[in-house]
């Protein structure tokens, strides 16, 4: 069986749980906490950073690199566009995602609200949460609002990695207590609704959901 190595609340992880549940794979997910990671994890990740992969004798890190793999050993359903014009921005989405979002919104957000009281012990600096939310992220979500086509997804009209990059970021923020303005960007709004709604999504939001209100106390 296919082992996932990761941690709940990241977006990367999530990313590839939600892959791997798309297309219907089953997996089986080891804890590993970035922090605290050893040697031995390197071994399989050699940067420290999750998630990392297991399937045979193939190893892997990278949720962008997994995805890929996963991509070319089950096929169907493809999550990946088969017009080279469509598989482009898709990649690009994706990468909106990972290089886009995930500084501002885990970074930023998630790490003061969410890391720093429950992984370090100490408080989260709202100044820098507050500049993200008012400053950094209004024009992300612009460009997302004017991208969404109408039928609510991102590239052609069925799911693709693009869209599973995206949506995957914004679970973080809504963990961080983050919500965005249905009145501002009515079409992200609904998006997101939609995605989150998915079998796919809904399973990890509910068990990371779970883990924080236990965190939390």
């Amino acid at each position: 069986m296919i082992t996932l190595y990761g941690a709940n609340l990241s977006p990367f992880v999530r990313k590839v749980r939600v892959f791997l549940a798309e297309k219907n794979i089953p997996y089986k997910l080891e804890p590993v906490n970035p922090f605290t990671a050893g040697p031995e994890y390197r071994k399989l990740s050699p940067l420290g950073k999750i998630p990392a992969f297991h399937d045979g004798t193939v190893t892997l890190a990278d949720s962008s690199v997994i995805c890929a793999y996963v991509a070319r050993t089950h096929p169907l359903p493809a999550l990946y566009p088969a017009a080279a014009a469509d598989y482009a921005q898709a990649l690009w989405f994706e990468e909106y995602g990972d290089g886009g979002l995930a500084p501002i919104v885990g970074g930023e957000i998630f790490r003061q609200r969410v890391v720093m009281p429950l992984l370090f012990k100490q408080p989260g600096d709202e100044t820098v949460v507050q500049n993200a939310v008012t400053e950094k992220l209004p024009p992300l979500f612009e460009y997302l609002e004017g991208q969404i086509r109408d039928g609510a997804l991102l590239v052609g009209n069925h799911l693709t990695i693009g869209d599973i990059g995206v949506a995957t970021q914004f679970v973080n923020l809504r963990h961080a207590g983050v919500a965005v303005d249905a009145q501002r960007w009515p079409k992200l709004a609904r998006y997101l609704a939609s995605m989150h709604g998915r079998p796919s999504f809904t399973a990890v939001i509910e068990e990371e959901e779970a883990g924080l209100k236990t965190a939390r106390g």
